[in-house]
C-alpha cells in the first residue's frame, strides 16, 4: 500500500477517525445488516475498525501491512481478530463470516484484476445471504491530487455492479454521490428458491 506523507498523516488523524465514525460509517452501513461474524478488509490505520468494533459481535479484520496489522492488535487487544494478509487471498475458510466490509481502500488495489480477486474472495468467505459493503473514493481533482505518490486505482462506479455479479453475487446495490462517494452492497446468493 503505498501512501505520500500527506495520506498516511490525514489516515492517522484524529480528524479522519472522527468523520469515518460520525459521517462515513453510518453513510456506508445505513440498513445494512450485517450479523454476527464481521470480516473488515483493509482497515489501513484503523479509523474503521475504531467504528466498527462497537457495532458488531464479532470483528476479525485482515491488513496486508504488517505494521499496521501489529498497531492495530495493540489499539483493539481482544476485542479484534487481527490477522495480517493480503484481501485477494484470504487466510480463511470458506463460508464463514455474516459480513463482508471494506471502506475506503479498494482504490489502494492496484489493478482491476485484484480487486476483482478481492470480490471473490469476499464472495468465498461469505455464508450464503451474507453481504458485502463498504465505501470508497469516487474518481475527482481533488481525490487524484491526495494520492500523489500512491498506489491509486479508483473504482468505477458504472462499472462495480458487473463486476460484484461476476465475482459470484446478486442483488447488487450502489449508491453514489458525484465527486465524493460511492457506497456497494452485494448479497452472496442464498441457494433458496426464489419466492422464498
Amino acid at each position: 500500500m503505498g501512501m505520500n506523507r500527506y495520506h498516511q498523516w490525514l489516515c492517522g488523524s484524529e480528524l479522519w477517525a472522527k468523520d469515518v465514525r460520525d459521517k462515513q460509517i453510518p453513510w456506508a452501513l445505513e440498513g445494512a445488516e450485517l450479523g454476527q461474524d464481521v470480516l473488515e478488509i483493509g482497515p489501513g490505520y484503523g479509523a474503521t475498525t475504531r467504528a466498527l468494533v462497537d457495532l458488531v459481535p464479532n470483528l476479525t479484520s485482515v491488513e496486508i501491512d504488517e505494521e499496521m496489522a501489529r498497531r492495530l492488535e495493540r489499539l483493539h487487544g481482544s476485542r479484534v481478530r487481527v490477522l495480517h494478509g493480503d484481501g485477494t487471498a484470504l487466510p480463511l475458510p470458506d463460508e464463514d463470516f455474516s459480513a463482508v466490509v471494506c471502506f475506503t481502500m479498494l482504490h489502494h488495489v492496484p489493478t482491476a484484476a485484484l480487486q476483482d480477486r478481492l470480490f471473490a474472495e469476499a464472495c468465498r468467505v461469505l455464508r450464503p445471504g451474507g453481504v458485502f459493503t463498504g465505501s470508497d473514493g469516487v474518481h475527482s481533482l481533488g481525490f487524484k491530487l491526495i494520492h500523489i505518490g500512491d498506489t491509486f486505482n479508483p473504482v468505477d462506479p458504472d462499472t462495480l455492479p458487473a463486476r460484484l455479479r461476476d465475482a459470484g453475487f446478486d442483488r447488487v446495490e450502489m449508491t453514489v454521490r458525484p465527486k465524493e462517494r460511492m457506497r456497494f452492497r452485494a448479497f452472496k446468493p442464498s441457494g433458496e428458491p426464489a419466492g422464498r
